[in-house]
């Protein structure tokens, strides 16, 4: 696991050393921070369930994953540095570990930073508290899932667009999951509608942490990162 850490270090330098950081989360901030904005003034409710459960920041968190993800093992195919990677002394799956932890560290400091909207509402308010840490354990779960397909999309293809082309409509295809399972008849619609990702997160929004939902989200972060690793170890010996 050590390994993975250092992976992990190499990849936060990385990110920081380019405009990608700044850039993404400047943008997902920004939104988000208008909603809070536009729900605080005109709607005047203390809550933080509609800013994150809005359909523009979960798209946002999709389009956050695919930008911070799609150069991880993308270019390092591109750049031939992938075979210098895989003979180095590390495991492949502590390469794809380490490289998901890197993003799912920009994305818990991108929320370390938000927080200053619960507070905001705790001095102009009196929320639910319980609501909101369960609303933001939520978001973290569903930007954790969202970062480990971005991951395994990066490992499929050499082209950073394709791969964060890959994970967007991975992504939205979750999320439509859900109206197109209502649509559809039977074991297939029901079994289309237990894909979807916004069901499960939904409970958060409503202060509900049960262990189907949070194992939903653990069990789709560790089948996307097994598969990264599978395809990983197909290239090691090409």
């Amino acid at each position: 696991m050590r390994n993975a850490w250092h992976v992990a270090r190499r990849e936060l330098y990385a990110y920081f050393s380019s405009p990608i950081a700044y850039v993404t989360m400047a943008a997902f901030l920004g939104v988000t921070g208008l909603l809070f904005y536009l729900i605080l003034v005109f709607v005047q409710q203390a809550v933080i369930a509609p800013v994150i459960g809005s359909g523009w920041v979960i798209f946002m968190v999709i389009l956050f994953g695919a930008v911070v993800t799609m150069r991880q093992l993308a270019e390092e195919q591109r750049s031939g540095t992938v075979e210098l990677l895989l003979t180095a002394p590390v495991r492949d799956w502590e390469v794809v570990v380490g490289k998901y932890l890197s993003g799912l560290g920009l994305f818990a400091l991108m929320l370390v930073i938000s927080l200053y909207q619960p507070f905001v509402l705790v001095r102009v308010g009196n929320p639910d508290v319980g609501v909101m840490l369960s609303s933001y354990v939520g978001f973290f779960l569903l930007g954790a899932a969202v970062l480990a397909i971005g991951t395994m999309t990066s490992t499929f293809t050499s082209n950073q667009v394709v791969a964060a082309i890959l994970a967007i409509a991975f992504g939205t295809g979750l999320w439509l999951a859900e109206p197109l399972g209502r649509r559809l008849s039977g074991t297939l619609g029901e079994f289309v509608g237990r894909l979807a990702i916004l069901p499960y997160y939904y409970d958060f929004l409503d202060g509900v942490i049960s262990t189907r939902n949070v194992v939903y989200y653990l069990s789709l972060v560790v089948v996307s990162l097994f598969v990264a690793t599978q395809v990983l170890q197909t290239r090691r010996w090409r």
